[in-house]
């Protein structure tokens, strides 16, 4: 592979074969003047003054990915998302070829030519790029500092050879491209050279040779099935209310999918927001269906969010624990004070309520009580608190048993027990004094 060079060294070659093409071809005699090569844009060349002479001029304008290339060897990842393989950067260079002549016909010879040179040599070989890049016996140091850097280019190096196409542009397209150039319409060809490979130069992982197909070098584990023979997780419900994915500390929680069985089993729960990673040990089954645990953790561990819940389970004939997917629930607030701490209504008809949570609220979540239909926010709290202060102002008349919803980031208590038929509401309610 070639490296950052290339393209600098691709053009390099193409002034030497045109340059020496036009000393062979004895272009000087027939022009009555010598004749310069270079790869200028074109509104670097000069058009006036001593510098103003018959020249070729090489100009890269465009480069484009390969569209052959673009899809071999993508790179891929390891399990903790390094790269594991780093595909060449694999280019299309598109030069415009252009004739500058001062006297009649002089621009007609040169580009008759440069374009006979392209034809003749329609691919370039190792050993002339070798010699361009690096002539001998003209010593390197002899050379400009940008064509010294050039000679560790590696192009010769690459695997696929350098072609060169002609290419057809429109008379639009031209002139939408010099008049971006601002310059003075010339003679000019265009032609792509393909393809160059852009070796990649960051670190990547080379797997080591495989030697075993599994632990007994069986082969494929043919599964007749369309189960995938992996631990999956299909729901956690707790049976005391049975709300879809959420949970409450102190719940019994039932859990059914397929291929839980096994020993060393944990649940796993994650929180990003928190950094929590919490495991809940689970005694070792042989049931591949369903399995039971209690959400009994300290009120503190898991605060009101939203957790990923994944089994980590050691399979019979596995020599490694696996771990399932990950299912999404919610770890809902609950009010563990009924009759309330506190309440009492002030002159002014504002109700205040002091209840009792679990789990711990941390600070910087918002925590809400909607106190039937009416919501208001917690009045501030300056450390993580179990207890919770909320007023009402306008509360309604004394004697009303209103029901009390907690919410805490979006998520509410669970008031509503689904197992019942028809679903009913528990009684967390109040009695408003007067």
């Amino acid at each position: 592979m070639s490296n950052a060079l290339a393209l600098a060294g691709v053009t390099a070659v193409l002034k030497d074969l045109i340059d020496t093409g036009l000393i062979d071809h004895q272009v000087t005699d027939a022009m009555g003047a010598g004749v310069t090569v270079s790869s200028m844009p074109p509104d670097a060349v000069p058009l006036e003054g001593p510098d103003a002479v018959p020249r070729v001029n090489l100009f890269l304008h465009q480069v484009t990915p390969n569209a052959a290339w673009r899809n071999v060897a993508l790179p891929s990842r390891d399990s903790r998302g390094a790269r594991s393989t780093d595909p060449p950067l694999a280019l299309d260079l598109h030069y415009l070829l252009s004739a500058y002549g001062f006297e009649e016909l002089q621009a007609e010879v040169l580009l008759g030519y440069a374009l006979q040179l392209l034809h003749e040599n329609p691919m370039l070989g190792r050993a002339q790029i070798r010699t361009a890049l690096n002539p001998s016996p003209v010593s390197g140091a002899l050379l400009p500092t940008v064509y010294q850097s050039l000679r560790s280019a590696d192009l010769a190096e690459q695997v696929e050879m350098l072609r060169i196409t002609p290419t057809a542009m429109g008379g639009e397209e031209m002139s939408r491209l010099w008049t971006a150039l601002q310059a003075r319409y010339r003679p000019t060809t265009n032609f792509v050279v393909s393809v160059v490979l852009i070796e990649a130069r960051r670190p990547a992982v080379s797997p080591l040779p495989v030697l075993r197909r599994g632990d007994l070098d069986q082969g494929v584990f043919v599964n007749p099935d369309l189960v995938p023979p992996f631990p999956t997780l299909d729901s956690l419900i707790a049976p005391a209310h049975q709300t879809p994915s959420a949970l409450r500390l102190g719940d019994a929680v039932d859990a059914s999918g397929h291929h839980l069985g096994g020993t060393a089993r944990a649940l796993l729960l994650g929180n990003d927001r928190f950094g929590i990673a919490q495991e809940i040990a689970l005694a070792d089954s042989s049931d591949d269906a369903a399995f039971s645990f209690n959400l009994a953790l300290p009120p503190a561990a898991l605060p009101a969010g939203v957790y990923q819940a994944a089994l980590r389970v050691l399979r019979p004939g596995d020599t490694a624990p696996r771990t399932s997917n990950t299912l999404p629930i919610a770890i809902a607030p609950a009010i563990t004070s009924f009759p309330p701490l506190a309440m009492a209504r002030s002159a002014a008809n504002v109700l205040s309520l002091t209840l009792g949570c679990a789990p711990v609220v941390r600070v910087g979540q918002a925590v809400t009580l909607v106190m039937d239909t009416r919501e208001t926010p917690a009045l501030p709290f300056a450390a993580d608190t179990a207890q919770l202060d909320f007023a009402f102002a306008d509360a309604p008349p004394a004697g009303g048993t209103p029901l009390l919803r907690l919410k805490i980031d979006g998520i509410e208590s669970v008031v509503v027990n689904r197992g019942a038929t028809p679903p009913a509401f528990f009684n967390d309610r109040i009695t408003l004094p007067p």
